[in-house]
């Protein structure tokens, strides 16, 4: 780990949700699904404080009871489908900084929509920043989906400039691998952050690898119920 660096995890976690209601409340194995990021946090052991955002007073009430910081209510303007992550997290480091005399090396978002991110991987993901040296890690997965598969449609739906030749008759398993974020684990260092408006920073910056199983995303009910069936199959074996 970095040692003598101070990191803050932030966990954004809003009331309003476009297209699935109360999202970060919604029962999940038996609690709701902004307790399984918390928790994970929490045993890292290794934060210097674990801190949930939210306009809501009962996240805010849900994140003390599990054990997070909930230092203030997030402002209506920061709790809109408009407002940036980088927004949220920088209003969470001034905030600190300016009310409570507390600044921080390293900023850590964890979005609770991940609830299959383990303590392991933020672990390693700090590993990771450790043994490279780094000022920033972002979590990706590998895609369902070679982009290679893709094209475009025109308005007829005419598939004329749908072109695959350059993959014509290659099997998909020797594809180049793609990557995509996966959105659960963004790491980088306060001041750059600050200084560049945002966490994919122009250099010194590196993947964490997650696997499929680890990088669902909690957006629609059956997220949900495919989260569960995971779940359950996973005390099974």
């Amino acid at each position: 780990m970095y040692k003598g660096k101070t990191f803050l995890a932030v966990i954004p976690a809003r009331g309003g949700s476009k297209r699935l209601n109360r999202k970060n409340v919604i029962e999940l194995g038996g609690k709701p699904l902004i307790t399984w990021t918390i928790e994970a946090a929490l045993a890292c052991q290794f934060f210097d404080e674990v801190m949930v955002t939210t306009d809501d007073d009962e996240i805010a009430g849900i994140a003390r009871k599990n054990g997070a910081t909930v230092p203030f209510i997030r402002p209506a303007f920061l709790a809109t489908d408009k407002a940036s992550s980088f927004d949220v997290v920088k209003h969470t480091l001034e905030y600190y900084r300016d009310e409570l005399g507390r600044e921080f090396d390293f900023v850590v978002m964890l979005q609770p929509t991940s609830p299959l991110r383990s303590s392991k991987n933020i672990l390693e993901a700090v590993e990771s920043l450790t043994t490279k040296n780094a000022d920033a890690i972002i979590s990706v997965c590998e895609a369902e989906h070679s982009p290679l598969w893709m094209g475009m449609l025109s308005a007829d739906d005419s598939l004329s400039e749908f072109s695959l030749n350059e993959i014509d008759g290659v099997c998909s398993q020797d594809l180049p691998k793609y990557y995509r974020l996966n959105g659960a684990i963004y790491i980088c260092n306060v001041a750059r952050l600050i200084e560049e408006g945002t966490f994919f920073i122009s250099d010194n910056i590196y993947a964490y690898k997650m696997n499929l199983n680890e990088s669902v995303d909690i957006d629609t009910m059956a997220n949900i119920h495919m989260v569960e069936i995971y779940m359950k199959h996973s005390k099974e074996c």
